[in-house]
């Protein structure tokens, strides 16, 4: 494996006035908008002028940090004391989306706690549950389908996966209730799909409400719409806290001294769950699909071992099947939906890969770095299945669900969905492309989707 290239010591001369290595450039404001708008070629150009591991300096409200690109750095990092770095504090950017009390805000005791509250949400018998709902709403939705039609696969998986969400998460099927939170969803995600408020997130001067007509005016009054809701219908449920779904759960949990989760705590909580349960899986399908259908020997090949499948084959032993498990494998890696990992910044000094690190300064696992290292995957650019069929990879050197005490809670779920989806819709209608053109990824806030939505038709 190649080693890590040393480019300079880097040092916090104190918290809030990080050393600049020599030799990296400063980033002015074509590279933050580069960083922004153009993530891969920059993060590509990077590594390629500063080695795996370099500095990059504050831009907007993301204070200066190390980008850690390689599985050696990354086991260092994933493998060290929790308690030598914050996160919650580095995630800052997230809370106009989560609020002020998820899971991802919090550091320390306080993130243990909630880790431990929320982590039998997504094991266990509770997948088994969560399988059945999966398969019927996917179902549900082929049943509707036509032959000729075409549509954004980008915009089904939404669908699928905000219908898991709302039956899963939030115990809601049909009603009133359902129709409206799922149309004031949708509108509220959909505005990430404009480069305009994707920025928002990143360039807080751009955070000014003047009102509905400005983007971060319609933004606020979005989201405020989907809280109302939201609020509504945890002080309905809060009378019975009986059911099987992620809300339930949450309203009936104590910690050791017998205390509930505030409603502001469940409420970022559900949110959290919303984008990073959500969001995320949907453009991780929606990129599957693509990749499946644009090499017609791993279609074939999938189907082959589908074959092997019928419709009463439990859905634990379908998200076994080695072929659809490299499959979804090679889809997270190639190009992963987050770029990065959750950033720690460090609590004492600490020797890292050589480095002499003081208090203040913030190390990023790049995600995508690592998933295109040259030594780990020749070719990385190419989607090859086969690469998680012939080799075990570490954890340090396959990340898409980050890592350590950061690692994302519902990564399981995630597969799981995935893998039934895929199964489901593909043992039953044949689709193609309707482009046969390569798709590249966009950005949609801090996730990365498919441009155009991959357009696809049922033949």
């Amino acid at each position: 494996m190649r080693k890590t290239r040393m480019t300079a010591t880097i040092k916090a001369k104190k918290s809030n006035d990080l050393a600049f290595p020599q030799g990296i450039k400063r980033y002015g404001l074509k590279g933050i908008l580069n960083l922004i708008f153009r993530p891969l070629p920059t993060l590509e150009s990077n590594r390629n002028r500063y080695g795996d591991i370099y500095y990059s300096p504050a831009f907007s409200s993301f204070p200066p940090f190390i980008v850690v690109g390689n599985p050696e750095g990354i086991e260092a990092l994933f493998t060290a004391d929790p308690d030598l770095f914050n996160s919650g504090t580095s995630n800052a950017a997230f809370q106009p989306l989560l609020g002020s009390q998820s899971i991802l805000q919090l550091d320390g005791e306080p993130h243990k706690k909630r880790r431990k509250l929320l982590m039998p949400s997504f094991h266990g018998q509770r997948l088994q549950t969560y399988g059945e709902i999966i398969t019927n709403i996917t179902q549900a939705i082929l049943n509707g389908w036509q032959k000729k039609d075409i549509f954004s696969m980008r915009e089904v998986t939404q669908e699928i996966t905000l219908s898991v969400i709302l039956q899963a998460v939030f115990g809601i099927t049909q009603g009133d209730n359902y129709q409206s939170l799922r149309q004031q969803l949708s509108c509220y995600l959909d505005l990430f799909n404009s480069p305009l408020y994707t920025s928002t997130l990143f360039l807080p001067i751009l955070q000014k409400n003047w009102g509905t007509w400005t983007p971060w005016g319609n933004f606020i009054d979005q989201r405020d719409k989907v809280y109302e809701l939201l609020s509504q219908e945890i002080d309905k449920r809060a009378t019975t806290k009986d059911g099987e779904d992620i809300l339930s759960l949450l309203l009936s949990v104590t910690d050791e001294q017998g205390e509930h989760l505030t409603k502001g705590e469940v409420m970022s909580e559900l949110m959290t769950l919303l984008f990073a349960g959500h969001e995320t899986t949907a453009s991780a399908l929606a990129w599957a699909f693509y990749w499946i259908h644009f090499h017609p020997e791993i279609y074939h090949n999938l189907q082959d071992e589908l074959d092997t499948i019928n419709v009463d084959t439990d859905p634990m032993e379908i998200a076994k099947l080695p072929y659809l498990n490299a499959v979804v494998s090679e889809t997270l890696r190639i190009y992963p939906i987050a770029l990065f990992a959750f950033s720690r910044t460090l609590k004492t000094s600490w020797e890292f890969m050589g480095y002499s690190l003081e208090t203040g300064m913030s190390l990023a696992p790049c995600i995508y770095l690592v998933h295109h290292h040259p030594d780990i995957y020749p070719n990385s650019k190419q989607f090859q299945p086969e690469r998680f069929l012939d080799s075990q990879f570490s954890p340090y050197e396959f990340i898409p669900f980050g890592g350590s005490n950061r690692r994302c809670l519902g990564y399981a779920l995630a597969l799981y969905e995935m893998k039934l989806v895929l199964a489901t819709v593909l043992k039953q209608v044949n689709l193609k492309l309707v482009d046969s053109q390569p798709i590249l990824p966009v950005r949609r806030g801090f996730t990365m989707s498919p441009q155009g939505g991959v357009k696809m038709q049922v033949i």
